[in-house]
């Protein structure tokens, strides 16, 4: 065992659909009543070292590194599809990363110290039941934040009418992190999650090597996204966005200037959130 001394703000939650270094999405939708909360992990903005229990590799550059609480029954403190005892980080190895690198090279036994939480877009309750329709647009490791968002809605609320399509895109079939957890949600909940899958690698030779539900040689763009979206917009709708940055300039266009294809295909700003 090597311990490591790195001091690295994460803002993450605990389930393997975790983004690295992106801002992290707080609810209450699975929230226990005040009498049964457990012990939190984080409660503030303090340096926490916490030991790696196990590395699991998701893909050729992309892990699931489980960290380990003090005690078992402790929670991360974000209640939306926390896990009792441990954490899960999801991080993808970039060729000049120096931190993506370092959590790579990390040993169930090493340690690392986090930072966090930092406050986010928040989902609860009161917001499922404003939304109607929700959109979440996904590009690479991207996918995490939309996983556990969609848990949350779907496990939180079994009996909800909030639907959700989830279009995601990678390179290749291999980066499609989570690929089996996403299947498995939309049999549990075929009415109100439906998925749409984009690489944009070419397809086999044959269409019985491809994956039925994959749409092999695509990019998210503007007719793909009419076809998802269908029909005028409707005020009850949110569409959240989580990808590389030129996929999201692409769809939200710029800061401060700019109309990006949401915009123009009937999203008004507020509809419209960036994780």
């Amino acid at each position: 065992m090597r311990p490591s001394h790195k001091l690295i703000a994460i803002f993450t939650l605990a389930s393997c659909g975790t983004y690295t270094f992106k801002r992290h999405l707080i609810g209450q939708a699975l929230a226990e009543t005040p009498g049964d909360e457990p012990p939190v992990m984080f409660s503030g903005f303090k340096p926490t070292s916490l030991r790696v229990q196990s590395v699991k590799s998701l893909s050729h550059d992309t892990k699931c590194l489980r960290f380990e609480y003090p005690n078992q029954t402790w929670t991360s403190g974000l209640q939306l599809t926390y896990q009792r005892g441990f954490l899960d980080l999801v991080v993808k190895k970039y060729p000049h990363g120096k931190v993506s690198s370092h959590l790579h090279s990390l040993k169930p036994g090493d340690s690392l110290y986090f930072l966090g939480p930092l406050p986010g877009y928040s989902w609860s309750a009161t917001t499922a039941s404003t939304h109607s329709q929700i959109y979440l647009i996904a590009g690479g490791l991207g996918i995490t934040p939309a996983y556990q968002l969609a848990r949350g809605i779907l496990e939180g609320n079994p009996d909800g009418h909030t639907r959700l399509q989830v279009v995601f895109g990678a390179n290749s079939v291999q980066d499609l992190v989570l690929k089996e957890d996403l299947d498995a949600l939309q049999r549990r909940y075929p009415d109100r999650l439906q998925m749409h899958y984009l690489v944009s690698e070419a397809g086999p030779s044959t269409e019985e090597e491809g994956e039925k539900d994959v749409t092999y040689g695509a990019r998210v763009t503007v007719g793909l996204l009419q076809q998802v979206f269908g029909g005028e917009r409707q005020k009850t709708e949110k569409v959240l966005v989580c990808g590389p940055p030129p996929m999201e300039k692409a769809l939200v266009g710029e800061k401060a200037s700019g109309r990006g294809i949401l915009e123009e295909l009937g999203f008004e700003k507020d509809q419209i959130h960036i994780f």
